[in-house]
C-alpha cells in the first residue's frame, strides 16, 4: 500500500494536487492511503520549500506545482 501525502495549507492548488493524485492512483489500481498535512511545521522534515508538495512513501517527489494526472501516474510508477 502506498502512502501519499499532500503538503500544503489547504489552498485550491493543494486540493487540485490531492484530486489529481487520487485520480492517478485510482487509474493505476494502486492501494493507497491519502493524507493531507496542513501543519507547516512538518514541511521542513520532508524538505519542502514550496507548496503544494506531493510525498509518496516518505519521498518528496513534487513541490511548488500541480502536475497533470498523467505526470503523477509516471511518478507513482517510478516509486512502485
Amino acid at each position: 500500500m502506498k502512502v501519499i501525502k499532500i503538503l500544503g495549507t489547504g489552498c485550491p492548488r493543494c486540493d487540485q494536487l490531492a484530486a489529481a493524485a487520487r485520480q492517478a492512483a485510482d487509474q493505476l489500481g494502486f492501494e493507497y492511503e491519502l493524507e493531507k498535512i496542513k501543519d507547516i511545521t512538518e514541511f521542513p522534515s520532508y524538505g519542502l520549500m514550496l507548496t503544494p508538495g506531493l510525498v509518496v512513501d516518505g519521498d518528496l517527489i513534487v513541490q511548488g506545482k500541480v502536475p497533470t494526472v498523467d505526470e503523477i501516474k509516471v511518478l507513482l510508477e517510478k516509486e512502485a
